[in-house]
């Protein structure tokens, strides 16, 4: 059954802006050419020269038995360049998080999240449905935070206390016990930069509020930092001040930083080593993986240089959008400019649809993403030029005259 609230379509259907009629744009396939510009997502970008030399030429080892090298030096590059002591190469952002979790949480336990962060709305609910762990979410604000206060009252109440005795002295130590009718609060998952937001940096204060809450309920943060890169550039500021507010930190080498595949885990040496645990059961296990990192190594020389590059391309394809936009289509569709990194969301509302828009777009060969019912994604990424930039611009006032 179609429901058929919204405006027409061309096909005497109603193009609805119901979420829940919006395909999901994460399992649709494109017509993609080698002359597409493709701006869905930064994760569409193939790996550079440079890269693929180092991937041929890369010194590797069975992962598994700790003998690639070159995985071994990512891992420990990584954990240094975040201030963290140990780091664990992983096949996916998403692999990263769910390991994260299981490496914090015992079954039966919860984490505290936001509705709209990504492992919760994007990950498939996998910490329930491979680790049996439960989420508290909440909600999130137009900046990528969710409210101190929401956060606090979300951390279940204790049970009780118990004494234990130190069997290597006489000393009793009281420890808290959760109540037997709820599970207990764990750890805090964070979101930076925050994609469901366009990609915000979370304010620095806000993470370090959200640290020191953690440590005096005795919770752990975790920060899904797949692109922790692009929050420290537009914070200004290191990755590793990025990473303090964390206890742990999962980043992503296949988006904004350009590799062909995996991301990397990083935290206390115990936590990296109960994460790798839990890879293996999960089929995580590497072999030759120092194939993979090498990229992972070049894009990580390049990093600062790619990232400010996306994010002056960003904020210039916003503005281009809005400057192109004649007055009385200025309520219909616009650009959001506050507080852009790498990602341009275009706002589509009062007769015009996001469906409208990126079958325009798709049929002049530029992919964007539907990302919901009202708002379009593009995420600049090295592939896409300057020139593309005046290209999509000319195809979007196309666009505006045939309405």
């Amino acid at each position: 059954m179609t429901k058929v609230n919204g405006n027409s379509n061309g096909n005497g259907i109603s193009a609805s802006t119901d979420l829940l009629d919006t395909p999901s744009a994460y399992t649709q396939k494109s017509n993609k050419t080698h002359t597409s510009i493709d701006l869905r997502s930064d994760t569409v970008t193939v790996p550079s020269v440079e890269m693929r030399r180092a991937m041929a030429e890369a010194i590797v080892g069975d992962d598994v038995y700790g003998e690639d090298t070159t995985t071994n030096r990512l891992e420990q590059r990584c954990a240094e360049l975040f201030g963290k002591e140990a780091g664990l190469f992983v096949t996916s952002g998403t692999m990263g998080n769910l390991l994260a979790i299981m490496a914090h949480c015992q079954r039966g336990e919860e984490i505290i999240v936001g509705r709209y962060n990504h492992i919760h709305r994007w990950e498939q609910g996998n910490y329930a449905q491979f680790a049996g762990i439960s989420a508290t979410t909440l909600e999130v604000k137009p900046d990528g935070t969710m409210d101190l206060n929401d956060i606090e009252q979300a951390i279940r109440v204790k049970g009780g206390y118990v004494q234990i005795k130190d069997e290597s002295c006489d000393d009793l130590e009281v420890t808290s016990i959760p109540d037997c009718h709820m599970p207990a609060s764990k750890l805090i998952c964070i979101e930076n930069t925050h994609n469901y937001t366009g990609g915000k940096a979370l304010p620095i204060e806000w993470m370090r509020s959200v640290k020191q809450l953690a440590e005096r309920r005795d919770l752990k943060v975790h920060m899904d930092g797949a692109r922790i890169y692009n929050a420290a550039v537009a914070s200004n500021c290191s990755v590793s001040k990025i990473a303090s507010f964390a206890d742990t930190v999962q980043m992503c080498f296949s988006k904004g930083l350009g590799a062909p595949v995996g991301s990397i885990v990083v935290g206390p040496k115990d936590f990296i080593d109960r994460a790798r645990h839990s890879r293996k059961a999960l089929g995580g296990g590497w072999r030759q993986s120092g194939i993979l990192a090498a990229a992972a190594h070049i894009a990580l020389d390049h990093a600062d240089a790619t990232i400010r590059a996306d994010h002056e391309r960003a904020k210039t394809l916003a503005r281009m959008i809005n400057d192109a936009t004649p007055e009385e289509f200025r309520t219909k569709v616009f650009a959001a400019e506050k507080d852009i990194t790498n990602m341009v969301l275009v706002h589509c509302q009062n007769g015009v649809t996001v469906q409208q828009l990126t079958d325009f777009f798709q049929k002049h060969d530029i992919l964007a993403m539907t990302f919901d019912a009202r708002r379009i994604r593009m995420v600049l990424n090295w592939n896409v030029s300057d020139e593309n930039l005046e290209t999509i611009v000319e195809v979007y006032k196309k666009f505006l005259k045939q309405l």
